[in-house]
């Protein structure tokens, strides 16, 4: 089936919701026979998705598998952009080597790439990211803002609001942000967030956002037992991880639209809504040394001010937290 053919089927079912599509009419809206239609069911079929047809009314889609393929994606996503072009992967590597890779043959705004598995999976600092198959959401997403690259920073802040309210409307548990890039609950790291860059000197080529999160693990190494948990452990319960990527790119495409019309003021106050350093003793580790102090909030470009123990007033743009204490 091609992919166009796919697409399409796929938009009239999720228009359809949980009513049946007969027939005729999928043969009208694809301009192809009963007998194609009969075809694309069964490649469907074969594909994972379990299909109900019923004489006089049609066909309708019931589930899918718990798997975070282009299919089970695609099958009910609400976006206009963001998810249209999909590159799925059993196996990877590191899907953000794919995502610049593509970058660099012209993929368009909102492309993801997205594996089951990642053998070379990295955070931040180029720390390994434990990504364990058929578990959680190893994906990286391509914007292509049209902006200089100094508004490329606040992209890291926007997409973990956009992880955090799609993790607490999918599993029912209220995560917490540390800024800038990670995403807690009860004091352990669900999720990471990977932001990297291509740009000329005075326009952003692309920003590459790596989302990494523990979604259905019951177990961790034990080098990550006290640190690490799951969508699973915290909320008691398996967790559609298809869904939650449509939770997730539903509402970056949202607030990158906001971003760009409006600069990140008006999504501030949400991040603060989730924000877990505002107000508490940290050490900001960053490349030129720590400082000890209290984090005082963020500026509306996503910079994070800190009053440092001696009383001096410090704007911090890249770090990595700790937590001394909360108030």
């Amino acid at each position: 089936m091609q992919t166009s053919t796919r697409n399409r089927i796929l938009e009239i079912f999720t228009q359809a919701g949980n009513d049946f599509v007969s027939g005729q009419k999928l043969a009208q809206l694809l301009d192809c026979s009963r007998s194609a239609v009969w075809k694309h069911m069964e490649e469907l079929r074969k594909e994972g998705f379990e299909l109900e047809a019923v004489r006089k009314k049609g066909y309708r889609i019931k589930s899918t598998l718990d798997r975070v393929t282009r299919n089970e994606i695609q099958f009910g996503l609400q976006t206009k952009r963001f998810g249209k072009t999909i590159y799925d992967q059993e196996t990877i590597d590191s899907t953000q080597k794919l995502a610049h890779r593509l970058v660099q043959e012209g993929c368009p705004d909102g492309t993801v790439v997205i594996a089951e598995e990642q053998t070379g999976g990295r955070g931040r600092l180029q720390r390994d990211w434990y990504s364990p198959k058929y578990t959680g959401i190893w994906m990286s997403i391509v914007l292509r803002p049209d902006l200089p690259p100094q508004m490329a920073p606040p992209f890291t802040l926007i997409a973990a609001v956009a992880v955090a309210q799609s993790i607490e409307e999918t599993a029912g548990v209220h995560p917490e942000i540390k800024w800038p890039n990670d995403v807690l609950i009860g004091g352990k790291k669900c999720s990471g967030i990977l932001t990297e860059l291509q740009a000329d000197t005075d326009r952003i080529q692309a920003i590459i956002l790596g989302i990494g999160m523990n979604v259905n693990q019951t177990v961790f190494p034990e080098e990550l037992e006290k640190t690490a948990t799951s969508l699973r452990i915290e909320s008691g319960k398996k967790i559609k991880r298809a869904v939650l990527v449509q939770r997730i790119l539903e509402k970056l495409e949202k607030y990158q639209a906001i971003y760009l019309k409006n600069g990140f003021a008006p999504l501030k106050l949400l991040w603060e809504s989730y924000a877990v350093s505002i107000g508490t003793n940290i050490i900001a580790h960053t490349l030129q040394g720590d400082i000890a102090g209290r984090a005082l909030g963020i500026t509306d470009e996503g910079v994070l001010k800190l009053e440092g123990n001696d009383g001096r007033l410090h704007d911090i743009y890249s770090a990595d937290i700790e937590i001394v204490a909360k108030d």
